[in-house]
């Protein structure tokens, strides 16, 4: 009798082990967001309604900074063409990352992974240096432009690939096409190949079976890539500042010139709580969408 009341006792304890551990594991899940993402969000929204009086920050709320972002007219512009600028980017990206996740998709056996790999290579360089190999191919002495000039086709170097915002789009498109190629790669890898064959012993052609069958089930990492691709860009304020030049003012540089330069943190944060607005509401229509056309 004594033998399995110790049994049971040590049971009660191995199960309150396992009960403390669950819930020290559950709470240091939600701590660690908690502390380093959702706290420093709500202290950047609440330094959001301060605001800069001669140079002196001032701990009262108001909402001064976003009134002055939507009555003053450099601003909303700004925004607007930024959103434009990074919808091209998206479109840009998945135009181009859908082809060549396609044909990662049809390569049979491990190979289709080798490859896939030489597109996750790039994310491990320095931003700044694939930045700046860019602007070394697209500049006014750029190689595309050597080897335009050589072989006789411009008479003028081509100026309107850098320093403008169509240089930013095409820069952001480039250095965000792996994070366009993967989501879009995964969804076509994970169509069961039988379906594929099903609809061509059904007599349905090779466009048939894309439009069909392929799109449909490859929508939802399509729809993915390009919220990647626009989420990313409309926070960057690096590359505008690399390759736009004075004419390639993007919000993302309004913002930086605001902690950096104006020293006015809270309007600063003002417009980051704009943007991330935006981003909210980007990852709200990719779920709906998503939902919408399951996988």
């Amino acid at each position: 009798m004594s033998l399995r009341a110790g049994i049971d006792v040590a049971e009660l304890d191995e199960g309150r082990r396992a009960r403390s551990y669950r819930i020290a594991t559950t709470a240091l899940a939600y701590l660690i967001p908690g502390v380093f993402i959702l706290l420093p969000l709500i202290l950047f929204l609440v330094q959001s309604f301060y605001y800069v009086d001669h140079g002196k920050e001032v701990h009262e709320l108001t909402l001064r900074n976003y009134v002055r972002f939507f009555n003053d007219a450099a601003f909303v512009p700004v925004f607007l063409r930024t959103c434009i600028l990074c919808l091209a980017v998206a479109v840009i990206a998945v135009a181009f990352a859908y082809p060549v996740a396609y044909l990662l998709a049809s390569i049979e056996g491990r190979r289709k992974y080798v490859f896939a790999l030489a597109f996750v290579i790039p994310l491990m360089m320095s931003y700044i240096i694939k930045i700046y190999a860019i602007r070394a191919i697209l500049g006014s002495n750029g190689f595309l432009n050597r080897i335009l000039l050589a072989l006789g086709i411009i008479d003028a170097p081509l100026t309107f690939l850098i320093f403008n915002l169509q240089a930013v789009a095409l820069t952001l498109a480039i250095l965000l096409l792996p994070f366009a190629i993967l989501p879009i790669f995964i969804a076509l890898e994970r169509i069961p190949r039988n379906v594929l064959d099903a609809s061509a012993d059904l007599g349905a052609s090779a466009w048939q079976t894309f439009r069909r069958v392929i799109w449909p089930l490859s929508l939802q990492g399509t729809v993915v890539a390009a919220t990647f691709t626009f989420v990313l860009a409309l926070g960057d304020f690096v590359t505008p500042q690399m390759v736009g030049g004075t004419s390639g003012m993007t919000f993302g540089r309004i913002i930086y010139s605001q902690f950096g330069f104006a020293f006015n943190w809270p309007f600063g944060a003002a417009l980051s709580v704009v943007l991330l607005a935006l981003v909210l509401v980007a990852l709200a229509i990719t779920g709906l969408v998503t939902r919408r056309h399951p996988s």
